[in-house]
């Protein structure tokens, strides 16, 4: 009696034990890229390396979400409401954790266990689809991947709520969960303006994939014109309504001197080098067998059709949101593989995954993560504490013109501002780091950008901090 009922116990608990430590491996394995993300980002921002005003003016944005106020990023323009630039209603979910911690900090961890997250539903699906130890090699891959390393480094962007919510849609898709595929991807549309049209691709991904589920796929191709309804009027009603110029500034960044599509034209050098770099290290180009990979278009094409140079690169944070669709084309493409191919061709897809983690971890020695083995004086060349003792200059509630060393570390508690977009404003007090100047082209620099007389408070290594004359 004993014995028989021994057996189907263990039977049956061996899946749940099974389940158990699957979940307690995605855990640790979401808690090792968040210490690495976080530690990327916040060693960045102790090291006084912000790149851009960008982390500056999200969190005015949030920072004002959590004081009750419109969401106003004064770097962009005094009293300029963020809805003129981009449409991303999404950041208000920060601001209660901004509420207790009120630092540009708190974005940057949020950021780096949103990014973190996303490597939940890429391994779960890779393993669900591969096994496991070729699941777990592609989810560390994927954590590793340079889109993702580039994009942590940047600071912080509303793109990192993005990166996971296409993570765990795509995970649904390739399990065949339609509607919940479905209902993941919708929120994108409260990302970032052109995220609707990046969901608008899933909605067409996933109509194609559950064609024969008729009415589904009805809706799915519904949904679709509706996100890209959503994203024409964002761009054409939404945004100019905000924006003082009345109209969507982004055009101009396609409609420039070479129209389009001539446009797409420029630059294709380091466009077709930006496509491999995608598609390469990542995929080993087997990505093109999946329909998943048809989710990267919107992205690539208004990056690509843009005259903007810096879109076009590796650099930034604009590769992010393409990681998981990438890695988890190449997963279904190597599941589809399994199937009536030749042998080369599956052998070939059987070793990818860890052909994928390899480039990765090389690649990562020139990425942020493999940088972490170096001190911060080694990465940056700005002096935390001299940067310090003269922001401590500053007091708290100040008008303030900063540049990117210097504005994350003042828009917690004063009103900074980004030289050139002050609009006849002029500030109480200029923070800045400029290394190469004197005491007297300081004084004309704060003409140039202040509009008035400035004396000079304190200069430390660079950093210079000066008070307006009465």
């Amino acid at each position: 009696m004993s014995t028989t009922t021994a057996i189907p116990t263990t039977t049956a608990a061996a899946p749940g034990h099974r389940a158990v430590s699957n979940q307690v491996v995605l855990f640790l394995l979401w808690a090792a890229f968040f210490g690495c993300y976080a530690w990327v980002s916040l060693s960045r921002y102790a090291g006084y390396g912000t790149m851009s005003f960008d982390l500056g003016i999200f969190e005015q944005v949030v920072r004002s979400y959590a004081e009750g106020r419109a969401p106003v990023a004064d770097l962009l323009g005094p009293g300029f409401v963020i809805f003129g630039d981009h449409f991303s209603p999404v950041l208000v979910l920060l601001a209660p954790l901004y509420y207790l911690f009120p630092s540009a900090q708190t974005l940057l961890v949020a950021q780096a266990a949103l990014f973190a997250l996303s490597v939940v539903p890429v391994t779960r699906a890779a393993t669900r689809l591969l096994g496991g130890t070729r699941g777990w090699t592609v989810g560390i891959a994927y954590g590793l991947s340079w889109g993702v390393q580039r994009a942590v480094d940047f600071d912080f962007h509303e793109i990192c709520f993005a990166v996971p919510l296409i993570a765990f849609a795509l995970e649904a898709m390739l399990a065949q969960q339609w509607w919940r595929a479905l209902a993941l991807t919708a929120p994108l549309v409260l990302v970032k303006d052109d995220l609707a049209l990046t969901a608008a691709a899933i909605a067409l991904v996933l109509a194609w994939c559950a064609r024969h589920d008729k009415r589904f796929a009805r809706v799915a191709v519904a949904s679709a014109v509706l996100f890209g309804v959503i994203w024409v009027c964002v761009t054409l009603l939404v945004i100019p309504s905000f924006s003082p110029t009345g109209a969507y500034r982004y055009w101009d960044k396609i409609a420039g001197d070479t129209p389009f599509p001539a446009s797409l034209l420029e630059g294709m050098g380091e466009k077709f080098s930006t496509a491999l770099w995608i598609l390469v290290p990542t995929t080993g180009l087997i990505a093109f067998r999946s329909p998943v990979l048809l989710a990267i278009l919107p992205t690539l094409g208004w990056r690509f059709a843009s005259v903007e140079e810096h879109y076009w690169s590796t650099d930034w944070h604009y590769n992010a949101v393409l990681m998981p669709i990438v890695t988890l084309a190449m997963v279904d493409a190597i599941a589809r593989l399994r199937e009536t191919h030749p042998s080369w061709l599956r052998g070939y897809a059987s070793h990818l995954p860890g052909l994928v983690l390899a480039a990765a971890v090389a690649l990562s020695v020139m990425l942020p993560i493999g940088q972490l083995t170096k001190s911060n004086d080694e990465r940056f060349e700005q002096d935390p504490v001299a940067a310090e003792a003269v922001l401590g200059q500053i007091p708290d509630g100040a008008t303030v013109l900063a540049n990117s060393p210097t504005i994350a570390h003042l828009t917690d508690r004063c009103r900074v501002f980004f030289p050139g977009n002050t609009e006849g404003l002029v500030p109480d007090y200029i923070a800045v780091y400029e290394p190469d100047k004197t005491a007297e082209e300081m004084r004309d620099y704060a003409k140039e950008y202040g509009g008035a007389s400035y004396y000079i408070l304190s200069e430390n290594e660079g950093f210079w901090a000066l008070r307006r004359d009465s």
